[in-house]
């Protein structure tokens, strides 16, 4: 279902991947990767937003580091991806989105909404505050809480596992009285829930976030 294309972004050219619905988009949705690169898993999560009707495109932000990152999910693996994270930092990202939401309009989505998954759930809460998406939709960032001050200009829920021992409930809790018009949604679920490929998916969780998603981007 989806193509490799390059993205131009104000912090250099890199690679995304794409995947189109079949007939008429509703709207386009940016998916922020993990830690992991813009893996088989960010790829199939990417092809379910096509098949829900959304022109979705993934930006490979550790081109900038390292060509073709996809990384699994040993101790090995989440050593190598923090590293890369820690080296790219936060305002790279954060450009290469805003290029992916005006590569998405250019390709006639009228509206575009940005989500993400562990570390892409923060860059997910930055796209809220720093740029103008339509929508976000951001998972168990554990960056978000060091942000906290940050003030979202456009719609946002966040989704976290109670069990989250990288995100405590209180940082939650904390994030919910500073921003009490944001959607903060908690699950009975560990880091990770969404992902299929990880020991830590919760089924039950991951389609509840999911249908919430849809429906908010839906809304919006």
């Amino acid at each position: 279902m989806g193509e490799d294309i390059r993205l131009n972004s104000k912090a250099g050219e890199i690679g995304a991947y794409l995947a189109t619905p079949k007939g008429t988009a509703k709207g386009g949705v940016v998916v922020i990767q993990e830690i992991f690169g813009v893996n088989h898993h960010i790829k199939a999560v990417t092809d379910k937003f096509a098949a829900d009707g959304y022109l979705a495109l993934a930006p490979r932000f550790f081109d900038h580091i390292k060509k073709g990152v996809e990384l699994g999910y040993t101790p090995d693996t989440i050593a190598e991806g923090r590293k890369y994270v820690t080296e790219l930092g936060l305002d790279k990202p954060v450009q290469d989105v805003d290029a992916a939401i005006q590569e998405l309009k250019k390709r006639g989505a009228k509206k575009v909404a940005v989500t993400g998954y562990c570390w892409g759930g923060t860059i997910a809460w930055l796209s809220a505050t720093r740029l103008k998406p339509d929508a976000v939709s951001a998972y168990y960032g554990g960056g978000i809480h060091g942000t906290k001050s940050e003030k979202p200009t456009v719609p946002i829920q966040m989704h976290f596992g109670d069990k989250d021992m990288h995100i405590p409930m209180t940082h939650v809790n904390e994030l919910r009285k500073l921003h009490p018009g944001v959607q903060i949604f908690d699950y009975p679920a560990d880091h990770g829930f969404h992902c299929d490929e990880r020991g830590s998916w919760d089924a039950a969780a991951s389609k509840q976030a999911m249908a919430r998603t849809l429906e908010f981007f839906g809304n919006t």
